[in-house]
């Protein structure tokens, strides 16, 4: 048998199994990069939308929730890097990938439903020869109303909370778990609320549900990489 083929020795095993280990226990906690990257842009467009209502800003046709979708790009190369990077995928993670993963189609579900489902909605009363009339009492004025759902920014403070605490409870991560019970508390609060101030809760939610959780996230995952090579 050659030196190249010889078998490791028990010493050998018990090392490579040991470094394993670790790199398993390094991507325990995601370094916090998406968590600060989707809390900073949902908090962004949430306070700025409760500003741009509350002060009655003209921002023309630009919608400043265009910056989620734009945020899209960098997560993809955040995802891929993370793949290449990740040696050891335990079952947990796997599980936990899957479950934003779902987060992330229902997002998109939630978002297709409030935009289509008000045009498909009037295109039936129209088509049995009735129009929704909203009327003022002061003047009784009655003008033509568009169909909507109310309260659309509370559906979206549930399914935020969904992934967050699911994350937090798997691994512990009290920091996700406050994240999570808060967005049901703004959820709460939200039915109570004007549109304005929906908004102002939206923002909120992704500074407390990611974006704080993810700079904690962030340093200690900077921790221990530093122990790492300590």
């Amino acid at each position: 048998m050659t030196e190249k083929e010889r078998p490791m020795s028990e010493q050998e095993s018990l090392a490579l199994i040991t470094e394993m280990i670790q790199k398993a226990k390094s991507h325990f906690h995601e370094n916090g990069t998406s968590a600060i990257l989707w809390g900073s842009v949902i908090g962004f467009c949430g306070i700025f939308s409760f500003l741009r209502h509350l002060f009655d800003w003209n921002t023309g046709y630009f919608d400043i929730w265009y910056l989620a979708l734009i945020a899209l790009i960098p997560q993809l190369f955040i995802a891929i890097r993370e793949r290449k990077r990740r040696v050891v995928k335990t079952h947990m993670e796997a599980a936990i990938d899957a479950v934003w993963t779902v987060y992330g189609i229902s997002i998109f579900a939630l978002m297709f439903y409030l935009n289509v489902v008000p045009s498909i909605s009037e295109g039936f009363f129209a088509a049995d020869n009735t129009e929704l009339l909203i009327k003022n009492l002061a003047t009784g004025e009655a003008r033509h109303w568009k169909a909507i759902t109310f309260s659309q920014s509370s559906l979206l403070l549930i399914l935020y909370a969904i992934p967050t605490m699911v994350t937090g409870i798997a691994k512990k991560f009290k920091p996700m778990i406050i994240g999570g019970i808060i967005c049901y508390v703004f959820f709460i609060a939200s039915c109570f609320t004007t549109v304005t101030y929906d908004w102002l809760l939206n923002g909120l939610a992704g500074i407390f549900n990611w974006l704080i959780p993810g700079l904690i996230l962030r340093n200690k995952y900077n921790k221990a990489k530093l122990a790492q090579h300590v």
